[in-house]
């Protein structure tokens, strides 16, 4: 059993994780270095798509995402409630509106059917939907290729918030496709958080299989720079008079931002991206013993729902519980829990009612999200765990609801 306090995640660092963090140190190059490209590689390498760019974390890959899509004021972007921030803000920073669609209850996942509701509703306010960011949460993907048949149909991109989900693979037309593959979207965001399945500290990445969008991104992620002389247009100030490029010279065709994931934290992505299947393995092992547990507890605590076809990486373990039925304030009970050294979270409140968003479009009746966000406390779920603590997390949860394990 883990000692201590256990939060809802954690990061699990070994020595080798350690060793590989001090040699960067000990070398000549603590960002924009060798390091970055090679934990590219070892992304696509290890899930598929063509290209992969490294960023300073999962929001700021949403917003890379969003700005080489090239949206901006005019545009509309589909964002399932459910989900964090970041992916309802990143369409806000580069302008574009934002509709928010309902998710299914017992899943919290987006679907064809509530996607195809946004975009009636957006163009009834005559927005004009141009993407969908569809969220993979928890570590579970939804009907991802029927909200592609119709995102494709109507002309829109589609970015995939894989930030939940590395580690998961789905099974499509016979094969395996990892989340990060691209298999549906144009562009599929990462995020290596310490509560997320492998931490670089702070960090994302996007995927892609486009290199010009991950040409796009690369530049846009260092302050809009161009360096390669084959880029520049402005000839008379880029080159010298003997028609060489001038050495310190470079362009800004279009302001960026300083987004760079540095050298040190591509060297703690390589090492714990080494043990990726260690790690879904292990959360999967201990989803199985919560799915075991939580039975017990039906019907007024489960599990949410298992969505088909895919071999989920798992984020985290979510009960739903039907908190006003056993007369249970959840404030109340993850209080408890904490005393007695167990963390949980909600994930979460729907975006569509955050202060900003309800000043900026009004309420938005989304009774799936609603019902979600009434019964969701996440449970602790990382690496590190033994079987015994979810026995701890289980009793210690029924003792609070009044009930029996």
């Amino acid at each position: 059993m883990t000692s201590g306090f256990l939060p809802y995640g954690r990061h699990v660092v070994d020595q080798d994780d350690i060793d590989a963090v001090v040699g960067v140190l000990k070398g000549e190059w603590l960002t924009t270095g060798p390091t970055v490209e090679a934990f590219e590689t070892a992304l696509v390498e290890t899930l598929g798509a063509r290209e992969a760019v490294a960023c300073s974390n999962g929001s700021t890959a949403l917003h890379l995402a969003c700005a080489a899509l090239g949206l901006g004021p005019g545009d509309t972007v589909i964002v399932p409630a459910v989900t964090f921030l970041a992916t309802a803000n990143a369409a806000r920073y580069c302008g574009a509106e934002v509709v928010f669609a309902d998710v299914d209850p017992d899943t919290a996942l987006m679907t064809a059917e509530t996607l195809d509701e946004a975009l009636h509703r957006a163009r009834r306010q005559g927005m004009r939907p141009r993407t969908v960011s569809t969220v993979h949460l928890c570590g579970q993907v939804g009907d991802l290729a029927a909200q592609s048949r119709l995102a494709r149909a109507e002309g829109l991109t589609i970015i995939e918030d894989g930030c939940h989900a590395l580690g998961t693979v789905q099974h499509v037309d016979g094969g395996d496709a990892p989340v990060g593959a691209c298999r549906f979207g144009d562009l599929t965001t990462l995020s290596f958080h310490p509560v997320k399945t492998i931490a670089t500290g702070e960090g994302g990445a996007i995927m892609a299989n486009d290199p010009d969008l991950a040409g796009a991104m690369r530049r846009l992620r260092n302050h809009g720079m161009v360096r390669d002389a084959a880029g520049w247009t402005e000839a008379g100030q880029a080159f010298g008079a003997d028609g060489q490029p001038n050495p310190w010279y470079y362009e800004m065709p279009e302001p960026g931002w300083n987004f760079r994931l540095n050298d040190i934290q591509c060297a703690l992505g390589i090492s714990q991206l080494a043990k990726l299947k260690p790690f879904v393995e292990r959360r999967r092992q201990l989803i199985r013993r919560y799915d075991e547990r939580l039975s017990a507890l039906a019907p007024a605590v489960r599990p949410m729902r298992r969505h088909g076809d895919q071999d989920a990486g798992w984020h985290l373990s979510v009960a739903l519980i039907d908190f006003a039925a056993l007369r249970r304030d959840r404030g109340a009970v993850m209080r408890a829990l904490r005393a007695q050294g167990v963390g949980t979270q909600v994930h979460y409140l729907p975006v569509s009612r955050q202060p900003y968003y309800r000043r900026r479009y009004g309420a938005t009746v989304l009774p799936g999200a609603d019902r979600w966000y009434d019964r969701c406390l996440s449970l602790p779920l990382f690496p590190a765990m033994a079987e015994d603590d979810v026995d701890r997390v289980v009793d210690l949860l029924a003792a609070e609801l009044g009930l029996k394990p």
